[in-house]
């Protein structure tokens, strides 16, 4: 069995963490960490997960951990995680960093867009984007992976194809995203309280998101020079998930069916990643729970328009999901272990 420690445990991301490897076949859950929750039982803090009422939450000493596990998953605040990240790396540890801190390759754009410095821009040289349908090869022979945060997730396989067959004006794409309230974590916040969010739906971080260099670094990467967009978040008034609507002018007329054509058979071999007929737009609904994102492609005549319709579960595929498809790949496991189940309907 496959040893593996949680850091920061109490946490959405950490929990769904804990419920996905619950059913995995090669996994065994060692070591769980949570400052606030130390000494108590994962499922005093998450009733759910009462298979690992045995299962005690610890403080987070890197020495006492570093024999407890083969595998680091690091599901931490933005700057928490930079020292954790190299002390395990530097262990040859295999660590999945579920934050922010080793997603962007530049460290002078991390620190002007997270407000902190880099201390560990070696390691950080080392860290691969750990989005499956662009980095497999590299995600199968890497020890730290980056994992991929929600909005970029669902943005840039709503993209991916577009850009790769040149399809689109690279200079003008608009991504409108809505999220649910667990995106923000599990925290104690006004602007996140039930009141706060029940029947109401608002814009935030409106041309400041941090998320936005994510998206253009992976875009860039893709295209081979620079991409900008124009990217605006919402929160929803639900638990769960993530529906971006993409606009993209097209470089020349094209039919749907030719676009349909070609996301399909871009994403044909990609087990989490399901393009709908024509006519057909997905719900959030339809993936909730599981680690698949859902794609449709519609053709705006009159404008000359792509409109794209990307959505996954921002805890599952946005998270901890991908996280764990990443460490299938990096242990040379089936890539779909353990996460199969469909989405939950209604």
């Amino acid at each position: 069995m496959i040893r593996v420690a949680i850091c920061g445990g109490s946490g959405y991301t950490g929990a769904e963490l804990i419920r996905i490897l619950a059913s995995h076949p090669e996994v065994q859950i060692t070591a769980v960490t949570s400052e606030q929750s130390a000494g108590r039982s994962v499922a005093d803090i998450y009733p759910h997960l009462f298979k690992f009422k045995d299962l005690i939450y610890e403080p987070l000493k890197k020495e006492a951990l570093l024999d407890k596990a083969d595998v680091f998953f690091l599901a931490l605040p933005h700057g928490a995680s930079q020292e954790v990240v190299a002390y395990f790396y530097n262990q040859q540890k295999k660590v999945i960093d579920l934050s922010a801190d080793f997603r962007l390759r530049d460290p002078l754009v991390y620190e002007q867009w997270y407000k902190t410095p880099h201390k560990h821009r070696e390691v950080l040289s080392n860290a691969v984007y750990g989005l499956p349908e662009l980095y497999r090869d590299e995600i199968r022979s890497a020890s730290l992976i980056a994992n991929p945060g929600c909005y970029p997730t669902s943005a840039i396989l709503g993209l991916i194809p577009a850009l790769r067959h040149n399809l689109i004006n690279t200079e003008a794409i608009v991504v409108d995203s809505k999220s649910g309230a667990s995106g923000a974590g599990r925290k104690a916040d006004i602007a996140l309280a039930c009141c706060e969010v029940n029947e109401g739906f608002r814009a935030y971080g409106v041309a400041t998101h941090r998320h936005r260099p994510e998206i253009e670094q992976e875009l860039t990467a893709i295209c081979g020079s620079e991409v900008r967009i124009s990217f605006t978040p919402h929160l929803l008034p639900i638990d769960r998930g993530i529906l971006s609507t993409i606009y993209c002018p097209l470089l020349r007329e094209l039919k749907t069916p030719e676009i349909l054509n070609i996301y399909k058979d871009f994403y044909k071999n990609e087990p989490f990643v399901y393009v709908l007929d024509e006519g057909l737009l997905p719900d959030l609904k339809d993936v909730r729970g599981s680690n698949f994102c859902m794609i449709s492609v519609t053709l705006d005549h009159r404008t000359n328009t792509l409109i794209v319709i990307s959505v996954i579960d921002n805890l599952v595929k946005g998270a901890s999901g991908q996280a764990v498809q990443n460490m299938n790949l990096m242990l040379g496991l089936k890539e779909t272990m353990g996460l199969m189940h469909i989405g939950l309907f209604p």
